[in-house]
């Protein structure tokens, strides 16, 4: 039985690992849970799960917990991820949103934990300080629970140790893929939220619309599978059911298709390596229909252009990408009907903000953390003049 501590429990992929978790009690022990504010879920979650530990980033008072949920430690504020991070686990799940997660893989990798991750921010900001701390644990120190680099990760266990020629990375294209660029820069918040296929939380929702998701999967791939940029190629593909591949010198194209049900890579990361059910309808094949492939378009998304940009200019550019990104991403999601901010404003941001910073070192966290402040300071500015 594998001990997990899951940062991030009451998110689409926190709630999902627990549902996985539930369906194979035998096989994972809940050991810590962490939430951000959302506490009436979280009770829930503890009620049923009964970790040792419990956490929430925004703190209340303890008279608030109620009297049943008083057996498991409590914890609060941003020291929770930490101490849950380095709890006495197997696993750690980071599944939280932002910053916070480079801290916690850093902290689960340097007590030694396996990290599940499903936190963009900890590879786009901090990719040598995490690869550099996983590489001392150990290998698979590091696990990928997006589709698309699961996807990958699959293919390569394959792969008989032979280099990779090119990756494949697919995404659906979002609710903007045919949409003229006019369009998608005057879209609204509800546009980009009508994701065709999957049921995400609104910040990736976000991102999958404009392709900065991709984007940063671009960035993420790149530490991941230490590859470089130019040899990860990105493909649209609406149908969402071959989720990535791996191209190898042969000319021989691996990939992993399945439903687009989150479960699978969540259950792959938290098992591997084995193979359980997810408690989910396996990939008909026969009621398939065509799939399709497009090339995607960087003048209407040029979201991807950035991502190659900043890892040709290194340092902190990734970081600085991300920050602003998730600054204006905030920004459009707290912004009523009448609001100026559309979609487009996104772009500008992060570009303005790219151009404004210039290069910055990144080679200590200190130096990634003073990147993020510079970069959603700036980005914050930029807005105010909308």
């Amino acid at each position: 039985m594998r001990r997990i501590s899951i940062l991030g429990s009451t998110g689409s992929i926190g709630t999902q690992a627990l549902s996985v978790a539930a369906l194979h009690a035998d096989q994972f022990r809940v050991v810590a849970l962490t939430a951000h504010s959302n506490y009436a879920m979280l009770f829930e979650q503890v009620r049923r799960f009964r970790p040792e530990i419990a956490g929430l980033t925004v703190p209340i008072p303890m008279e608030l917990i109620p009297s049943d949920l008083r057996f498991c430690e409590w914890v609060f504020g941003r020291e929770a991820l930490t101490i849950c991070a380095k709890a006495d686990v197997d696993d750690v799940l980071v599944s939280v949103v932002g910053m916070a997660g480079l801290e916690s893989v850093l902290a689960a990798l340097e007590s030694g934990k396996r990290v599940l991750l499903a936190n963009k921010e900890a590879l786009v900001a901090g990719g040598h300080l995490v690869t550099e701390a996983a590489a001392k644990v150990g290998k698979n120190a590091l696990l990928p629970v997006d589709s698309e680099h699961s996807a990958i990760f699959q293919c390569l266990e394959g792969s008989a140790g032979n280099p990779i020629s090119k990756i494949i990375l697919t995404c659906s294209g979002g609710p903007f893929r045919t949409w003229p660029k006019e369009d998608i820069r005057s879209a609204t918040k509800a546009q980009a939220l009508k994701h065709p296929n999957w049921v995400m939380g609104q910040k990736i929702t976000i991102d999958s619309a404009t392709l900065f998701n991709k984007a940063l999967e671009v960035i993420e791939a790149k530490w991941l599978f230490h590859v470089e940029h130019r040899d990860i190629q990105v493909v649209v593909h609406p149908q969402s059911v071959i989720h990535s591949g791996v191209v190898f010198a042969d000319g021989a194209l691996l990939a992993q298709l399945g439903t687009p049900d989150m479960r699978l890579p969540i259950l792959y990361a938290m098992s591997y390596p084995k193979r359980l059910p997810t408690g989910g309808e396996p990939l008909d094949l026969f009621s398939l229909g065509a799939l399709t492939f497009e090339k995607p378009d960087e003048i209407r998304f040029p979201s991807l252009r950035m991502a190659r940009e900043a890892l040709e200019n290194g340092g902190a550019a990734g970081c600085i990408l991300n920050a602003a990104n998730e600054v204006a991403v905030a920004h459009l999601l707290s912004s009523g009907e009448q609001s100026p901010m559309t979609v487009g404003k996104i772009y500008e941001v992060v570009e303005e903000t790219l151009m404004q910073i210039g290069h910055l070192p990144a080679s200590t966290l200190e130096e990634v953390l003073e990147a993020d402040r510079r970069a959603r300071e700036i980005a914050n500015e930029r807005l105010k003049s909308l």
